[in-house]
């Protein structure tokens, strides 16, 4: 009995010991998000509605059913009722960008000198798309 009792403490010492000391596991790296979009991007501060001319309109929510930095922008951004819609936008260094059927845009800040629209001129606070498509806060 004796030897029996010393072979299986002899054998659960050697496993023990042959047994190779694992590390912790890593954590999962951080989500591409995480990484490059900020806990609050400037761009939310963009959130809400913004006044063009001759009926123009921006309004921008956030999308967050897919994460920070990812907006849905309703707007009338030309004359004709075709030019309308809503567009999934995605904030990137340079403001947000979007698709729409006249092609990729994007939407970044200035003034109203800077949206080329003479209606818009002594406005401050102000979302351009291209050089005569502006959107201002009242």
């Amino acid at each position: 009995m004796k030897k029996a009792l010393f072979v299986v403490s002899a054998l659960a010492l050697l496993t023990a010991c042959n047994q190779e000391t694992k590390d912790a596991p890593k954590p999962a790296p951080a989500s591409v998000q995480a990484t490059l979009v900020p806990e609050t991007p400037p761009t939310d501060q963009w959130v809400g509605k913004w006044i063009g001319v001759e009926g123009l309109y921006l309004t921008i929510a956030k999308d967050d059913s897919i994460g920070r930095g990812h907006y849905l922008l309703t707007m009338q951004y030309g004359l004709d009722a075709d030019d309308a819609g809503t567009f999934k936008g995605e904030a990137n260094e340079d403001g947000i960008a979007f698709n729409r059927p006249d092609g990729p845009q994007l939407l970044r800040a200035g003034d109203g000198a800077d949206t080329g629209l003479k209606w818009l001129a002594d406005k401050k606070d102000c979302l351009i798309v291209v050089s005569g498509e502006g959107y201002c806060r009242q």
